[in-house]
This record gives structure tokens, C-alpha cells and sequence, in this order.
């Protein structure tokens, strides 16, 4: 399925970048994230896989109800093993998923939108380049590490440069 390849290519492109940070940049706050580390934000990407799967056995996908793990955030081998595993649980057959979302700061009451596995897994993959755009920029800050050109860069991006190239 080319949505399995291209989710495994982005999760290695990231186990890649994160291979060469030392613990210390991959927990250490960013000024230009905000004060989050690259941890952090590797965390969030794994926990919406992690929300996905929970959501796929219930048929109910609720991306906010996350766990929210420190460990995830400051131990990188961690969340290599974790990567690893989404990339290997990836072939489930599509189903139609209910996904709850809140808007409102003021209120605790989702909304619900029909969706299907296939489509979330789409979002979480787009959500992932996303990303890593945003860890890229904090890298810069906290390490020297030479990060690949097409690192954080949408596909339709990097098939438009290659187009202009020529």
C-alpha cells in the first residue's frame, strides 16, 4: 500500500535525524518551539499513532485523549522502539471510525465526524511531515547535525521542486 511505504519512509527519515541528536538535544526546551524540545513534539507525533490504534479497536478516534508520556519525550530509544512499532502495525484493513474532537476551550462536549482508518491514517502522516518541519527549526537551535533537504517537506513540495529543477 503506498500510504504504509510513505508513513515507513517519513518514520525512518525521523529515526534517522533522531540517531544523530545526543539525549541531551533531543530533551532540551527550544526557544523557537515555543520552549518544547524535539522530544515533545516526537511524542505527540507517536501518541496520535497510539490514539489511532486505541481508535481503531472502539471505533472511536479521539486524538486528544492522550496519554501525554514524559518517557516518550526524554528517552529517544524509547521512541525509536515506538516508531518501529506503528511501522509494523500499520496493515489494518480500512473501517469506518467515529472521530471526537472539541473545540471549544470552554466546553468538554466533541463533536463527532465520520471518517475511516485509511483517511486518519492520511492526517496522521500529514500531521508527522508537519512535524517535523517544526523539529527541523528546533534542531538549528539545539544541535549542528546536517538535516536532509527534504526533511519536513511535504511530498507534493519536494515532486514540485524536482519539477522546477528540471
Amino acid at each position: 500500500m503506498q500510504l504504509k511505504s510513505a508513513i515507513n519512509n517519513t518514520l525512518i527519515q525521523l529515526k534517522e535525524i533522531l540517531d544523530q541528536l545526543t539525549d541531551s538535544e533531543y530533551s532540551k526546551p527550544s526557544s523557537v518551539l515555543f520552549n518544547a524540545s524535539i522530544g515533545q513534539h516526537v511524542r505527540h507525533v507517536i501518541e496520535l499513532y497510539e490514539c489511532l490504534y486505541k481508535g481503531y479497536e472502539t471505533g472511536s478516534v479521539n486524538y486528544e485523549d492522550r496519554k501525554r508520556d514524559e518517557r516518550i519525550e526524554n528517552d529517544k530509544n524509547f521512541a525509536v522502539e515506538l516508531m518501529e512499532m506503528i511501522s509494523r502495525n500499520l496493515d489494518k484493513t480500512n473501517k469506518d471510525l467515529l472521530l471526537h474532537s472539541c473545540y471549544n476551550e470552554m466546553s468538554d462536549e466533541s463533536i463527532m465526524v465520520e471518517t475511516n482508518y485509511h483517511r486518519e491514517l492520511i492526517y496522521n502522516l500529514e500531521h508527522t511531515v508537519h512535524h517535523m518541519a517544526l523539529i527541523r527549526v528546533g534542531i538549528r537551535e539545539v544541535s549542528g547535525i546536517n538535516i536532509p533537504a527534504d526533511f519536513g517537506v511535504a511530498t507534493s513540495t519536494v515532486k514540485y521542486r524536482k519539477a522546477c529543477a528540471q
